[in-house]
């Protein structure tokens, strides 16, 4: 499944069409050269006045393994979430008709029953584990921009620009908050700085081929439903 395409690079359309997300990963290291890359392509996304918000703390090794011990156990424990990028309300309506869609999805193609509460909170955890993949990109913004609007929306682009970037180079990727809901654990063993505040993290790696959720492409509106044209002609 991997979607690097040795004989050219890939175009822009086969990039946004491809992509999807990947929760399993081969335990291969990504190199570092390569995450750079993907950096800078990833750095060019726009953002409001040119602020570039964005900064990366991009972890692997034993300093990942401690961050997903550490959320596991909290987690496990009851220890209450700390997330640092507000969640907003619950779902609800068609929004949540979509979280639950993209959630069976994953369940069948995982083979995870309705009630089979052990393989569900397997699948919970994957997620605190930052899904088992080799790196983990967190991305954080300058806290001085606390505040505005503006600036999560810009580290948004940023994100969407990063996996695309990923997978235009063959690796896999999926943007997450699992890992990120301990935000003292991440901070602790990722020296995030205390002018950040951390919005996002990315598990990144090369794609399991064998893993059946990888397959998963989650159903998108469709832009009659998404979109309005107005002073257009018939």
């Amino acid at each position: 499944m991997s979607p690097k395409n040795e004989s050219r690079p890939m175009l822009y359309d086969e990039v946004v069409q491809g992509r999807r997300s990947i929760r399993g990963y081969k335990p291969d290291p990504v190199p570092r050269e390569l995450i750079e890359e993907i950096l800078a392509l990833a750095m060019r996304a726009p953002s409001s006045m040119n602020t570039q918000p964005w900064n990366f703390y991009v972890i692997t090794g034993e300093p990942l393994n401690r961050i997903r011990a550490g959320n596991t156990e909290r987690m496990v424990a009851g220890v209450p979430q700390s997330r640092e990028f507000r969640t907003g309300q619950p779902f609800a309506g068609k929004h949540r008709e979509r979280q639950i869609g993209v959630a069976k999805q994953l369940f069948s193609a995982m083979g995870i029953a309705r009630d089979d509460k052990e393989m569900r909170q397997d699948w919970v955890l994957r997620g605190f584990r930052q899904f088992d993949a080799p790196v983990c990109v967190i991305v954080t913004y300058d806290r001085e921009l606390d505040g505005s609007d503006d600036t999560p929306f810009d580290c948004g682009a940023v994100a969407t620009a990063l996996v695309n970037a990923a997978w235009s180079r063959g690796l896999g990727a999926v943007i997450n908050s699992q890992g990120i809901m301990q935000s003292p654990v991440v901070r602790e063993h990722a020296g995030i700085a205390d002018d950040q505040v951390i919005m996002k993290s990315i598990a990144l790696g090369w794609p399991d081929e064998t893993f059946p959720a990888n397959a998963v492409v989650s159903e998108r509106k469709s832009v009659d439903e998404a979109t309005k044209f107005v002073g257009f002609e018939d």
